[in-house]
């Protein structure tokens, strides 16, 4: 009857260990889950930044185009609005990238993927506004 009972309390003591080497897995492994969705979100901010800046990229070089594609076919100061609408449209777009891309990051635990420097966007981004700037500046006055 001892025996059974050192058996027995051996037995429970292993499952115990083994609950507990499982409960401690579990938790490793949702706290590392967490970390990996914490990544996921910086690298999907990145692509949306990516998209916004593509997107403005494409609406300056429309709005530039415009002026070449569209002069003799419709009235000049068509051309004018619709360059200037499009290259309006690329800035805002530049815009939007930083503003989007400096949003506060995802909360604790801090994630592995480094999220990039606030002043880069700044600069690139601010320099791609110069850019549409100086297009609608020379849409409007570059000789017809």
């Amino acid at each position: 009857m001892a025996e059974n009972a050192e058996s027995s309390h051996a037995r429970l003591a292993r499952s115990a260990g083994a609950l507990e080497k499982s409960a401690d897995q579990q938790v490793d492994s949702a706290d590392r889950r967490t970390e990996l969705a914490a990544d996921r979100t910086i690298l999907a901010a990145e692509r949306t930044y990516a998209a916004w800046v593509r997107t403005g990229l494409a609406a300056l070089a429309a709005g530039i185009g415009a002026r070449a594609l569209l002069a003799g076919l419709v009235p000049q100061w068509l051309v004018g609005a619709t360059g200037s609408l499009l290259i309006l449209f690329a800035g805002f777009a530049f815009v939007c990238a930083v503003w989007r891309e400096m949003q506060p990051g995802a909360p604790p635990p801090r994630p592995d993927t480094r999220r990039l420097p606030a002043a880069l966007l700044v600069v690139v981004n601010g320099f791609l506004l110069l850019v549409a700037l100086a297009a609608l500046i020379g849409i409007w006055t570059a000789k017809r």
